[in-house]
């Protein structure tokens, strides 16, 4: 309606005044309805291609969607195994700070194991004490059977040396049954040499790598024992949590919960506008916002990121062919915006429904030298109409409550 207001001043105004005052024309009389249409045609004809253009040049460069919102992230409260709820700490609805304790499952299964853990540590420790005893059994045997040793072998030196300086005094069996002896004795050496070597190797290496297992086992006991406590992962709210004791809950089936982490939904508005304007959005441009949740309320705002991808168009590996005549409906260019001061989404509740304005700016080139006077009219043109947009969403915003309290008949 602006529009057409606006051009008729341009065209139909111009010719009624000109009819009317200059050739004294009267209405009722010369002038009548067939004769403003059949006089006035080339005006009315150009102000409505006028209005058309003039509409489409407005909602092109300075693109509108009620396709927008505070888009927020939820986590959801999941434990990594599944169980029955033992004990639970949040209630309904409640503020949660990072590694808080948000129910606890049954954990009898895991603290036996846990305790069997300790136990074998405990066990393990316990061989420690008994293989350095070992080794110093070992010492002493090597000790002892090397005296038996060298006693064998000095009576073994004496009667060799008595049967040299006198052949026949002492009888060769003798002789022999006495180097026997030496090699048993040194036999006996080299068998307790061995023990100890099994038993520093036992303290030095196996008892270690049993422990190290032992260790790992509890340790993965505790983990998994901590398991059982189910913490949040950060600051935020937990919403809607109706867990209660006996409950069981499961990664897949059956999860606890959700939580909201802090400050979701206050940073960024997510719009999506036509695919048509894909040429005309660009990240660094300004646009105004105004939500349902806060009435009469213009946010300014700024574009940050305009994603390069639209959701409609993608699709997983599957078994069909792909064709495009199946697409619902056309898909919307994602643009991310934040506000352009600090603290402009405050009282804005986070997943609200929100009016956004995108305006097209053309400063720089316009004051660039290189630019043309022609194209600076234009673009002067364009710059200037985003101010009947402008318009147009503080009348939205006016009449948004009115709409959705009365005309929508809740």
């Amino acid at each position: 309606m602006f529009e057409l207001m606006f051009c008729s001043l341009l065209t139909i105004l111009p010719d009624y005044l000109f009819r009317r005052y200059v050739q004294g024309k009267r209405f009722g009389k010369e002038i009548t309805f067939f004769s403003i249409w059949y006089e006035l045609r080339w005006g009315i004809t150009g102000c409505l291609m006028l209005t058309v253009s003039l509409i489409t040049m407005i909602f092109y460069f300075h693109p509108s969607t009620t396709s927008a919102a505070l888009y927020f992230r939820t986590v959801p409260i999941l434990p990594e195994g599944s169980g029955r709820v033992a004990e639970v700490n949040v209630g309904f609805s409640e503020p949660v700070k990072k590694g808080e304790v948000l129910f606890r499952l049954d954990s009898s299964k895991q603290e036996a194991a846990l305790e069997t853990a300790k136990r074998k540590v405990a066990e393990v420790d316990a061989s420690f004490t008994t293989a350095q005893a070992d080794v110093t059994k070992s010492e002493a045997q090597i000790q002892e059977a090397r005296a038996a040793h060298q006693q064998a072998k000095d009576e073994l030196d004496v009667k060799s040396d008595l049967q040299r300086r006198n052949p026949g005094i002492v009888p060769q069996r003798d002789i022999e049954k006495l180097q026997v002896l030496v090699d048993q004795r040194q036999a006996g050496i080299d068998a307790a040499t061995a023990a100890k070597q099994s038993s520093v190797l036992r303290v030095s290496t196996l008892l270690p790598a049993e422990k190290a297992s032992a260790e790992a086992a509890l340790a993965q006991a505790q983990v998994d024992l901590d398991k059982t406590f189910i913490r949040a992962g950060v600051d935020g709210r937990v919403e809607q949590f109706l867990v209660r004791v006996g409950d069981v809950v499961n990664q897949l089936m059956r999860p606890a919960g959700v939580l909201i982490p802090e400050g979701a939904g206050q940073q960024s508005l997510q719009a999506g506008f036509g695919q048509i304007e894909a040429q005309v959005m660009k990240e660094g441009m300004v646009a105004e916002a105004t939500c349902i949740s806060k009435p009469w309320v213009i946010i300014p705002m700024v574009v940050t990121t305009v994603q390069d991808y639209i959701a409609a168009g993608q699709f997983r590996t599957g078994e069909q062919l792909i064709d495009p005549q199946n697409i619902a409906r056309p898909g919307t260019i994602l643009v991310f915006l934040e506000p352009l001061y600090k603290g402009g989404l405050e009282g804005v509740t986070a997943g609200s429904s929100c009016i956004v304005n995108a305006y097209t700016g053309n400063h720089e080139e316009i004051v660039a030298k290189e630019t043309s006077t022609g194209r600076k009219i234009v673009l002067l043109v364009i710059d200037g109409v985003g101010l009947v947009h402008a318009l147009l969403l503080r009348i939205q915003a006016l009449l948004l409550p009115i709409k959705t309290l009365v005309l929508s008949g809740h």
